[in-house]
């Protein structure tokens, strides 16, 4: 029963997570239209140009906080050393005034290092968001580190929210302030904008935790009393101990996102001064690879992260006791739900990406090579997908050499591959979809590998991966004909397109269940679970 009332907790605390990831990323897909159509391709190209090296900083600085504190803070409170923990957190907040001030202050002067001209005020507008994000990231790490995944899912959607409605109102003052300007000087102010949007989307999502923070401080103060500890850890101890886990911890996490600004870089550099292909041209084509095709592809990692977050504290707490066949058994769920979402995901993307893109991003212009570079990005949501799950395991049991090793050579492997794509190919974009391809597949099998040789642990082959693989292209093939009929019919792309998608859902729930990929009591542990369930009993599914 004991185990029954975890692993239903988990799956909770998972599926709250991988809803807000889902909901935060729609958000975000739905206002890149209005803004792409507000700012043009050549504004989301010179904010994503600051936006990969805001990326970074934030990456080196404090983007895989959240997990390596609730990690810490797990630890603690399986033990019952409630003090001990909030003592972590007052370090962890400490640790991020300094490190993210640094990085901070070393982005907004320093812009003009590291991206081209007009670029150089985007990337000085999202510097206060890498100092905000620090903070933010130790009061989220905080909460679910106490297994409370609701705060931490909510001040996600609410960051997405003000982002998306700061982003467009401030897009558009700005360039109206310049209306009389050239096309390029709009774009460059649109794309402030878009970067002032980002930097109040943290903001208020910071402000949101700090008042449910201070909402509870009576239940704080009980906790206390039942602490176990005799004598709580010195803080000086404690901030060593922040430093020596923490930094490592980033440094894999950085090197296994750092991808897109290498990839960036190289794709600019051999193009511009390589190739003699204009700028604007370059810009351009890389606004439509990042700004339109790839993002959709970041749905389901999004999901695979926030499965990875709801599971980290719960392995590392397992794992801090020696139980490891309690922690084999919640990374195979860990693996077996993030399959369960990635697999149709992908499926789905490859079979409707040209309505998905038209839909969002109704240009004409850019529809065919967005669609296609889509199509083709379709398999990375399945690997990177599965390789964030198993870094996230790799992480919880202490292995950060392994995955920072791991992490280092995929990137030099891809990287060596694009450089050759793009100085003696004429594939441009398709080059970066090739060893985007690469990375995935490599991060996969190489963190798969590893994660199976440290615990000794077997997958469900059947169960993580044929079934639902079975479940998703049966739905893809309906998806596909479900579409063209019913675009032949109504003539509506969004409509036909809404409809499909649920369609399709509907029959991958019902397929899943049906060949036994997921059980009653795994289905009534998901949010409004219940509901579910009573629906598959309904239909004789059980």
């Amino acid at each position: 029963m004991e185990n029954q009332n975890r692993k239903n907790n988990f799956v909770r605390q998972a599926g709250v997570l991988a809803i807000a990831g889902i909901i935060s990323r729609i958000i975000g897909i739905l206002y890149k239209s209005p803004l792409i159509a507000l700012i043009g391709v050549e504004g989301i190209a010179y904010y994503n140009y600051a936006g990969n090296v805001y990326l970074i900083m934030l990456l080196i600085s404090s983007y895989s906080i959240p997990s390596a504190v609730s990690k810490e803070i797990a630890k603690k409170l399986i033990i019952h050393e409630n003090k001990n923990a909030q003592r972590i957190f007052y370090c962890s907040l400490l640790y991020v005034l300094i490190v993210g001030g640094i990085f901070s202050a070393f982005t907004y002067f320093g812009a003009g290092l590291f991206v081209e001209n007009n670029s150089v005020l985007v990337l000085r507008l999202l510097a206060p968001a890498i100092f905000l994000s620090g903070f933010l990231g130790v009061f989220r790490g905080y909460f679910q580190g106490h297994n409370d995944m609701v705060h931490s899912s909510l001040s996600q959607i609410l960051e997405q929210i003000f982002n998306a409605v700061f982003s467009l109102l401030a897009a558009g003052f700005f360039i109206k302030s310049v209306s009389q300007a050239d096309t390029t000087k709009r774009a460059v102010y649109g794309a402030m904008g878009s970067a002032l949007g980002t930097a109040a989307g943290v903001l208020f999502g910071l402000i949101f935790m700090v008042l449910i923070y201070l909402s509870g401080r009576k239940p704080r103060r009980n906790s206390y009393l039942n602490s176990s500890e005799k004598q709580p850890e010195p803080y000086a101890k404690i901030i060593r101990n922040i430093f020596f886990y923490i930094t490592p911890f980033i440094i894999s996490t950085c090197i296994y996102n750092m991808t897109a600004i290498f990839n960036q870089t190289l794709y600019t550099k051999i193009l511009i001064y390589g190739k003699g292909i204009s700028a604007d041209t370059v810009s351009a084509g890389y606004g439509i690879y990042s700004g339109e095709a790839i993002i959709f592809t970041t749905i389901p990692i999004a999901i695979a992260s926030s499965i990875s977050s709801a599971m980290l504290p719960d392995i590392a707490g397992a794992f801090s006791l020696g139980n490891i066949k309690e922690t084999k058994r919640r990374v195979d769920m860990a693996i077996r739900f993030a399959m369960l979402i990635c697999i149709p995901a992908a499926v789905g993307l490859f079979v409707l990406s040209k309505p998905i893109i038209y839909a969002m991003f109704p240009l004409k212009s850019t529809l065919k090579e967005a669609s296609d570079l889509l199509r083709c990005l379709s398999i990375t949501s399945i690997l990177y997908g599965l390789s964030t799950i198993s870094n996230g395991v790799l992480q919880g049991i202490g292995k950060l050499k392994i995955t920072t090793k791991n992490a280092l050579l995929s990137l030099f492997i891809q990287t060596a591959v694009l450089a050759v794509l793009l100085s003696y190919t004429g594939l441009n974009l398709y080059a970066l979809v090739i060893a985007a391809i690469i990375h995935s597949f490599l991060m996969c099998v190489l963190n798969a590998s590893s994660m199976t040789n440290c615990l000794k642990f077997e997958m469900d082959l059947k169960k993580s991966f044929v079934i639902p693989l079975t479940a998703a292209v049966f739905m893809g093939i309906l998806a596909g004909f479900l579409y063209d009929f019913l675009h032949s019919t109504c003539h509506s792309n969004i409509l036909s397109l809404i409809l499909t998608i649920t369609v399709s859902a509907v029959v991958y729930f019902v397929a899943v269940i049906w060949l036994g990929g997921i059980s009653e009591s795994e289905i009534t542990a998901l949010p409004q679970g219940k509901i579910l369930a009573a629906i598959a009993k309904w239909l004789k599914l059980f």
